[in-house]
C-alpha cells in the first residue's frame, strides 16, 4: 500500500509532468549571484513545486566558459523541474518568449570611475535590453532588475519597452527590506518572521531611507509596533537606519566581495511574492513605477514602496501617515532619484 507521502510525491510530479514550462531569464548569469541563485529557482523555491522551469542564461562572449560549468553543475543536480538549460550571449535567444526574466548582470563601478560613467555605461545595456525585451519576450513577463544602480537601470529598460506595460517592470530592494527586519530582529531578540511591514522608501543606494514607524513586532504572540518593541528611538533613527543604508559596502569590506548569498535570497523572495502574492495584512518593498501615489513622490520615477501583490499584480500601500522625520528622507532619495534619471535620459537624447 502506498504510504501518504508517497502518493503526495507521485500527484505532485504527475502535476509538474502535466505544467508547461516557463522560461525564466537570469542575465550576468556567470557571475557569483547568479551562482547563488540558479539553484533555487531550479528546484523550485520560486515559481513552484509543480512549476517546470526552462533556465535561459545569458553573459558576454568571455563568461561563455565560465557558463558551460554553471550548466554541467545544474545538470549535475538532477533536478526534476529543470526542463532545459540555455546558454547563450546572443539577445534574441535569450529573451524570446520569457515570462519571467531578472536581469542581474550590470557594469561595476571600477576605480576611478565617476558616477556618471557608470549611468552611461548601463544605460546602454539595459536599453539593449529593453529593447530586446519589447521585440521578442511575452508582454506578460515579469521583469525584475537587479544590476546597479537598479531603480534607474529599471526605468530606462522600461522605457525601452513600451508594448510592455510598467507595472511589470520591479528593481531590488527586498535585500534593503531583509536587512531592515532582520536588524530589528536582532535587536529585539526574535526570529525575523517576527517582524513585518517594514519599509525602504527610495533608492537602492545610501540615500534610501529604511522606515519602521509601520512596522510591528510579534512578542509573545501580540503584535506591537516596532518603536515600543525596540524601546530605542535614537538607534531606530539612527544607526539602525545608516546600517542598513551601509550594508552592502560593508558586506564588501569584510568578505572583499558584493553580497551573493543575501541578494539571491531576496531575489527569490522578490519574484516568490509576484508570482504568489503577499501573505495578508502584509506588505513588502519593491522599486515599482510612481504614477499618482499619495506620498508626493514625483512621477516618472522607479521608486521604492511599500507594495502588496496579489494575482501577480502590486498595488502601493497608500494613505500611511508620514512624519517629518520621514518626510525629509523620502524626499532626499527621491531628489537623487531625479538627477540619476535625468542624466541617464541625456545620455539617451531623450
Amino acid at each position: 500500500m502506498l504510504t501518504l507521502l508517497t502518493a503526495m510525491y507521485l500527484v505532485v510530479r504527475a502535476a509538474s509532468a502535466q505544467a508547461e514550462p516557463i522560461r525564466v531569464l537570469v542575465t550576468g548569469a556567470a557571475g557569483q549571484i547568479a551562482y547563488s541563485l540558479l539553484y533555487s529557482i531550479a528546484k523550485g523555491d520560486v515559481f513552484g513545486k509543480d512549476q517546470p522551469i526552462i533556465l535561459v542564461l545569458l553573459d558576454i562572449p568571455p563568461m561563455l566558459p565560465v557558463l558551460d560549468g554553471v550548466v554541467m553543475e545544474l545538470q549535475d543536480c538532477a533536478l526534476p523541474l529543470l526542463r532545459e538549460v540555455i546558454p547563450t550571449d546572443k539577445v534574441e535567444v535569450a529573451f524570446k518568449d520569457l515570462d519571467a526574466a531578472i536581469l542581474v548582470g550590470s557594469m561595476p563601478r571600477k576605480e576611478g570611475m565617476e558616477r556618471k560613467d557608470l549611468l552611461k555605461a548601463n544605460v546602454a545595456i539595459f536599453k539593449t535590453q529593453g529593447a530586446a525585451l519589447d521585440k521578442y519576450a511575452k508582454k506578460t513577463v515579469k521583469v525584475l532588475v537587479v544590476g546597479n544602480p537598479a531603480n534607474t537601470n529599471c526605468l530606462i529598460a522600461s522605457k525601452s519597452a513600451p508594448s510592455i506595460p510598467k507595472e511589470n517592470f520591479s528593481c531590488l530592494t527586498r535585500l534593503d527590506h531583509n536587512r531592515a527586519r532582520s536588524q530589528v530582529a536582532i535587536r529585539v531578540g526574535v526570529s525575523s518572521d517576527k517582524v513585518k511591514n517594514v519599509i525602504i522608501w527610495g533608492n537602492h543606494s545610501s540615500t534610501q531611507y529604511p522606515d519602521v514607524h509601520h512596522a510591528m513586532v510579534d512578542l509573545h504572540g501580540k503584535e506591537v509596533a516596532a518603536f515600543d518593541a525596540v524601546k530605542d528611538d535614537t538607534w531606530l533613527k539612527g544607526d539602525f537606519i545608516s546600517t542598513v543604508q551601509q550594508r552592502g559596502a560593508a558586506v564588501i569590506k569584510a568578505r572583499k566581495l558584493s553580497s551573493a548569498m543575501s541578494a539571491a535570497k531576496a531575489i527569490c523572495d522578490h519574484m516568490r511574492d509576484i508570482w504568489f502574492g503577499t501573505l495578508d495584512g502584509e506588505f513588502v518593498s519593491m522599486g515599482v513605477y510612481s504614477t499618482g501615489n499619495s506620498y508626493g513622490v514625483p512621477d516618472d520615477l522607479m521608486y521604492s514602496f511599500p507594495v502588496m501583490i496579489k494575482n501577480k499584480s502590486w498595488k502601493v500601500v497608500d494613505g500611511l501617515p508620514i512624519n517629518d522625520f520621514s518626510r525629509g528622507k523620502m524626499d532626499a532619495t527621491a531628489a537623487e532619484l531625479i538627477e540619476e534619471r535625468d542624466t541617464a535620459l541625456s545620455f539617451l537624447g531623450v
